[in-house]
Formats: C-alpha cells, structure tokens, sequence
C-alpha cells in the first residue's frame, strides 16, 4: 500500500511539473516572442497599463475594419472565461471567435497556424492564468469581407523536431509567431504581398509619436539591414535602438522582446540574412 501511496504521488508530481512547464513556456511565448499585449493591453500616457494586461487594448479604425483589440483575460463576462481550450484555439489558429463571428485580419492567425501543438497548448495553459479583468471592448465592424491571406511556409504547425538543431528553421518559426512580416511586408492591391514584397516594410503607423513606418528588414544592403552586423540587429530587435543611434517607434515590440532568450533572437536574425533582399 505504501509502495502505491509513492507511485501515485510520484505521478502526480510529474504532472504538476509538466503543467508548470507548460505555462512558463506559454508565458514565454505569450509575453515575449508572440508580444500578445502590445496590442490586447491598455495603453495610458505612460505606456501599457499592466494592472489591466491583456484586458483589452488598442482600436485599429481602417478602411477595412474598426476593431479593439479583445480582453483575453479569465474575466467571464467581459473576456475569454466561459471558453473552452478548443474555442481559444480556433481563434488563434482560425480567426473564429465561439459565436462564429471572424476576427479582422489585424489579429495574426495566419501566422499562428504554424504553432506545434505544444505551444499552442502552453499559450492556452498561460492564458488560463490570467487574472481577469473587467473591461467590455466595442463590437467590431467590418467595412468589408474578411478575407485570409495564407503566409507561405506557415500553412500547417511545425513541430519541435522539424526545427531542432537548425537556427533558420527555428529563426522562421518565432519570427513568423512574432508576426514580424505582418508590419514588415510591403502591400500589394489592397492586401500583403508575402511572395514578392516580403521583409519591404512601408506601413504606416499613426499615434502619439506621429507616424512610423515599418522599415524594410530584408538584407538588401541600403534600404534594408545587410550591411547591419548580427549585434546590431540584435540590437534593433530586444531595445528599439537602430545603429545609427535613432530610436525605433510603437508598434515595434522592443519591449517585449527584449526578454528573449539570446538563442531565440540570434535564430531570427539567421533567418533573416536568408530571405530575398528587396529595394
């Protein structure tokens, strides 16, 4: 009976670790790679208001679409409470909200259809963590369709084992949950153009700083980062400080990834020495 006790015990400390590794890695991601409360935290004055973190956050008022980003706390009423671990995931992965209503492409589904089933299982155990805040967001309205727009090569999850030992195959997976190419790739007719304009930058950012503009992140080496070392974009990426001293502006998330793990941003910059360069 005592040898059973022991066993059981032993079974249930291993699933708690297990859980708890789930959520630091949900953690990770949510609040550093993926910089989900760049948008889905309030901003104040004097930058995000982190008592109410991912309460809901900043309004996108386009020709498209004018959205808020949602409150994905544990809140019942106002947030994602009453979900279930499936229905957060269709709307990270599908842009499908319970009631069947689509979120605006502002919201990076495409990007997080690459997702392993781990992760997409860590930012679920993380999110369920999240103290709930009380705060109803506008309803959206759309001004036209919602259409998606695949990204090439983030089509279906890419598992652990299909990136191990390899800095780019890696370097492609957090920068494309980064959603990196959704401010950095040029337009195209009213839409991305992922497959001739990828890494161009030129969209533009209103706000209290005035108007930044994503910049061109493809090694072209004028207009874009090729004659930029690793460290200095390295650099760019964890403290918003360019090399030539200039201070990037929102919505570049520096903030948050400057908590990533060097191994993680060196394998974005790998990346990013291989895509094409463009003018």
């Amino acid at each position: 009976m005592k040898r059973l006790l022991v066993a059981a015990l032993s079974v249930l400390s291993t699933a708690a670790i297990a859980d708890d590794s789930l959520v630091s890695r949900g953690d990770y991601l949510v609040n550093t790679v993926m910089a989900c409360g760049n948008c889905h935290t309030p901003m104040g004055p004097n930058g995000p208001v982190m008592d109410k973190a991912l309460g809901g956050g900043l309004r996108f008022d386009t020709p498209f679409f004018d959205v808020t980003a949602a409150n994905i706390t544990q809140d019942e009423k106002t947030g994602i409470g009453t979900w279930s671990d499936e229905d957060i995931k269709n709307a990270l992965i599908k842009g499908v909200r319970p009631n069947g209503i689509k979120l605006a492409p502002i919201m990076p589904t495409a990007f997080y259809q690459v997702l392993s089933e781990r992760d997409l299982d860590a930012v679920v155990a993380y999110l369920r963590t999240v103290p709930a805040v009380e705060n109803e967001v506008p309803t959206p309205f759309y001004k036209v369709a919602i259409e998606a727009h695949p990204i090439p090569g983030a089509e279906a999850p890419i598992p652990e084992e299909a990136r191990a030992g390899d800095p780019v195959k890696e370097g492609f997976y957090l920068a494309t949950i980064a959603h990196c190419m959704e401010c950095h790739t040029g337009w195209v007719d009213g839409h991305p153009d992922p497959v001739n304009a990828l890494g161009k930058g030129g969209m533009e950012f209103p706000g209290p700083w005035g108007v930044s503009v994503a910049a061109n992140i493809t090694p072209h080496p004028e207009k874009g980062i090729g004659a930029w070392s690793d460290a200095e974009i390295a650099t760019a990426i964890t403290t918003g400080v360019r090399p030539d001293g200039r201070h990037l502006f929102p919505p570049m998330g520096f903030p948050f990834y400057a908590n990533m793990k060097p191994e993680d941003v060196a394998a974005i910059v790998a990346w990013l020495r291989t895509i094409p360069p463009v003018e």
